[in-house]
This record gives C-alpha cells, structure tokens and sequence, in this order.
C-alpha cells in the first residue's frame, strides 16, 4: 500500500521554539552523524536466532571512547533529566543500525555496571512528520512518550511491548488468549490512529503491551512508527485493519464483536480522546497552530487525502483545508467534536 518512501522535512524554527516551550529541545550531543561511521556490520539476530532487519554495528577503538560518554549522557538525560553524573556506572553494551526505517535509526542499549541491567532508546534523524506524531500521542492517547531535541539528532525512549507481527504469530493463536480484550484494544487502536491521521500501522509498527490483570490480562497496542503521520494521500492507509499484516486480528475482531458493541467500545475511544484533548487544551492548539502552517506532505496529498476524508464522513468541511496540519486538525475537531 506504501510504495514510496516518505519525504523528509526539516524542524522549523517555529516546531523548535514549541519544544522548547514543552521541554523537548534539550542541548544533548549531537552524535547522529557520528554514529553513521561504524567501521563494520553483522545481522542481528533475535533471542531465537532469527535475523532480523537490525544490524549490529562497530567501531574503531579512538571513536567508541568518544562515543560511549556522550551515549550514557544522552542516555541519563533522557530519564533523569538536568546536569547529573549518575550515568558513570553505565555502558554502552552494543549498538544496532536499522537501514529499513525513514529515520534510519539507532538502537543503543545500555547496561548499569553494577546490576548488568539493560535499557535501550534509539538515535534518529530529526524529522518534523515524526515530532508531529510522538506529539500527538503524547497527547491524545493514553500513553506518555518521552523524547529529546537537538539539531538533527532525535533521541526517543523505547516502547516496550511484543511486537505486533510477533503477537499475531506466537500469541494470537493461543487457546488462553482472551479474543474480546484483544479485539477490543484492536478496535480502539484503530480508531486512535484514523482520528489523529497517523498511518502504516502494519504488524511491524506497533508492539502490543501485556499485562496481567488480578483475573484476567490487560493489551495496549502502541505504535513506535510515527513517520507517517499526517503524509500519506489515500484515507485507508490511516486504518490499521486495512492492512494485510493484520487480518487476522480484524477477522477476529469482527469474529467475537459484534456491531453494537464495535460501536460501544469506537465510542468509548472518542470520549477518552475528547477528555485528553480538553484537558491538554493549550498544548494541543499550540501544536496544531504550528503544524496548519507547515509543508508536511506533497500538496497532491492534502487534496486526495481532503476528497478521500470528505467522501467517508459526507461532508466538505475539509474543502478548504491546503495543508495537513488544517486537514489533520479539522479531523481531530470533526471527530471528537471539539
């Protein structure tokens, strides 16, 4: 359905002076470009052996030592935040490069020295579509991502969870899977994602967080791609049900609910994200009046995207609309009827 990748574009200085306004411009390293010289690669492989799309990357010895500081640095401000030395007792245990992604990220991962425990948070280039929609889920669901500014560098947290093609493959076939909590979290997951315009949710985008519950287990589907927020021209790639990768979870949705209770738990959603949206009022106009004024998609985009919206919700309110920042915001007030 994606056949292209996504045009890059640039921070403005009008998106960095909203960072730093919310306190996300951070004066970090810069150490994206220096982290592209790795001097060798191997395949990755995952716990059961698999390849995987990742690269595991090496340096030579003179630029690791200037590396690993500023990695635990970036590392101890993106949890703690200020001036702090409590980084010194970590390392940088291994580095991976994702050539795949339009961000073209790295994943470090940190280990404490004194616990051998492990974190990781990702180096990727700086793109305004990407800020857009880490900041639209901060506001709008209900998950709080952290991420930091600098120049080209963007630096975010990771998203725990098993990943969404994973899920689909080892645990959806599992006779104790409760199907109804799933489908349920499905259904709002993608309703979340078509009313903010935050496309390719594939099974590859999201991970699925679970938790147990004192009966039974709680799901949160979460995306960790946000580069197509607000970009693509056709209206269905904003529906994660639409895509291949996940029919079988949207098979079984419409399996175990039916339409009243779709349109219960689709409601639900609507009054959650209204809530948030209230309650996060001047940071959510702030945002939206930034991004009406920016150039986020070809202008072809905007009008298929506008005829594509107009001709599902019958109205020609997004008639007008000549950016996706106007198309993306008279969305969000056309649906949760700001």
């Amino acid at each position: 359905m994606i056949s292209r990748r996504k045009i890059k574009y640039s921070v403005s200085p009008t998106l960095r002076q909203y960072l730093y306004h919310f306190d996300r411009l951070r004066d970090i390293p810069l150490v994206y470009d220096d982290l592209t010289r790795f001097a060798g690669s191997m395949p990755y492989e995952d716990p059961r052996g698999k390849e995987t799309l990742w690269l595991t990357v090496f340096y030579p010895q003179e630029l690791m030592l200037e590396l690993r500081p500023k990695l635990t640095k970036i590392y101890a401000e993106l949890k703690i935040g200020g001036e702090s030395d409590l980084h010194e007792h970590l390392t940088v245990d291994r580095i991976d490069f994702g050539e795949f992604g339009n961000s073209r990220p790295f994943r470090i991962r940190i280990t404490n020295l004194y616990n051998d425990n492990s974190d990781y948070f990702y180096v990727k280039q700086a793109d305004a579509s990407r800020i857009y929609g880490l900041e639209l889920e901060h506001i709008l669901s209900p998950n709080r991502i952290n991420y930091l500014v600098n120049g080209n560098t963007l630096i975010e947290e990771h998203i725990a969870g098993v990943p969404g093609d994973v899920f689909l493959r080892d645990h959806l076939p599992r006779p104790e899977l409760n199907k109804v909590r799933i489908a349920k979290e499905f259904t709002k997951f993608n309703e979340r994602c078509f009313i903010r315009l935050l496309g390719d949710m594939r099974s590859v985008n999201y991970v699925v967080d679970i938790t147990p519950d004192f009966e039974e287990v709680q799901y949160r589907v979460r995306p960790i791609d946000f580069d197509q927020q607000s970009y693509e021209r056709r209206g269905k790639i904003y529906l994660a049900y639409r895509f291949d990768s996940n029919k079988t979870v949207t098979k079984l949705a419409f399996d175990v609910l039916n339409r009243k209770t779709i349109d219960q738990y689709v409601a639900e959603e609507h009054a959650q994200m209204t809530r948030r949206a209230k309650v996060e009022s001047t940071r959510m106009k702030a945002l939206l009046g930034v991004m009406r004024r920016e150039e986020l998609a070809p202008r072809e985009h905007v009008a298929s995207l506008a005829a594509d919206l107009a001709k599902y919700h019958h109205t020609d309110i997004f008639r007008d609309c000549r950016t996706m920042g106007e198309l993306t915001a008279a969305h969000v007030a056309h649906m949760l009827e700001l």
